[in-house]
């Protein structure tokens, strides 16, 4: 049977739509999921031995003419003893529940070197591709400094196996996809009074772990709350400080009653405390209940004073929470808001 022309024609030009449907699949690179994972591995094994043993806390200290100085230091051997009560300057944590779990260190890279943090999984509902973890924002950004922080690794439940190697640790590691931080940190130059109170960050994180799934759904998270807690208010921090008589693997926490830094303008909050560095992003928890291990995070270690047993941390507040809703849905690095 002979096709008339115009039939001819239709399937010619099927065919020339079919080819250039089918193209681009075939000649397209690897899919977001095979870069996130890929990514993922390369940060893994950046993570060397050596390079984790060189790893230094980031701890800044205020001098007596109101500047700050970074305080680098290698974990130490000692451990502190445990403690127990409302008036807690710097004990173990041996109470189990969700915060031994939900919070964990953080090793991260600047131009200068790598280094430790701690920080808290967050709790997000809104998103089902990631989760969060809120730090201190010199654990994720410094302008002078390469802007950015790479490599960066939390390991949650640290205390328990604390090991730097993704497979033999309690849960394994995640890796960070986004930085999230504010534009008032972030354009403070240089870590002073502005940049205290804007001394947050959060990282966005895909699956990874020994299950590979979420953080949220191998540790759980802790509530959020973006108003500061009234000066008065029973709050309780923890941290992994590996400094002085901390030798960093051991989960700390301090309890005591918050007040205002009058050093600081009154424009930040304080707790008697003596963790050193490498506490620096651990929690503030508002409404802590030591048998279960939740709490409220309501604010971040930030920074203390030479000699001085106490630590200090910035009021959260609506622009803590834009940069926390930046976070939920960057695809990448984020710099949030404008600088006063």
């Amino acid at each position: 049977m002979r096709r008339s022309r115009s039939t001819a024609a239709a399937l010619l030009t099927m065919l020339a739509l079919l080819t250039v449907s089918i193209a681009p699949v075939a000649a397209g690179g690897p899919s977001g999921e095979a870069k996130a994972k890929a990514k993922h591995q390369r940060i893994v094994k950046y993570w060397t031995a050596e390079r984790i043993a060189n790893a230094s806390t980031r701890d800044f200290v205020r001098n007596a003419d109101g500047s700050f100085s970074m305080i680098k230091a290698r974990p130490n051997k000692g451990k502190p003893g445990g403690g127990g009560g409302h008036n807690v300057i710097g004990a173990s944590w041996n109470g189990g529940g969700a915060i031994l779990k939900i919070s964990g260190k953080v090793l991260f890279t600047m131009d200068s070197g790598d280094y430790i943090c701690s920080g808290t999984v967050a709790k997000d509902a809104s998103n089902n591709d990631r989760s969060i973890v809120v730090s201190a924002g010199h654990c994720a950004y410094d302008a002078a400094d390469g802007g950015f922080a790479r490599n960066w690794t939390f390991y949650p439940e640290f205390d328990t196996s604390p090991s730097y190697d993704c497979p033999t640790a309690k849960w394994g590691c995640w890796t960070a996809t986004a930085l999230a931080v504010h534009n008032g940190f972030a354009q403070a130059g240089g870590f002073n009074t502005q940049a205290t109170t804007y001394d947050w960050s959060f990282a966005a994180l895909g699956t990874g772990g020994k299950a590979g799934n979420l953080l949220e759904q191998a540790v759980g998270t802790l509530p959020i709350s973006f108003s500061a807690p009234a000066v008065g208010a029973q709050t309780f921090n923890f941290g992994y400080p590996a400094a002085g008589k901390y030798h960093g693997s051991d989960l700390v926490y301090c309890a005591d009653q918050v007040f205002l830094d009058p050093q600081n303008q009154n424009l930040t909050l304080g707790i008697d405390c003596d963790m050193t560095g490498g506490s620096s992003g651990g929690p503030w928890l508002a409404g802590f209940v030591s048998s279960t291990g939740i709490g409220t995070v309501d604010s971040v270690n930030s920074y203390g004073y030479g000699g001085v047993k106490k630590e200090y941390g910035p009021r959260f507040n609506s622009t803590t929470q834009a940069t926390f809703n930046a976070a939920v849905s960057a695809s990448g690095n984020v710099l949030v808001g404008t600088a006063p």
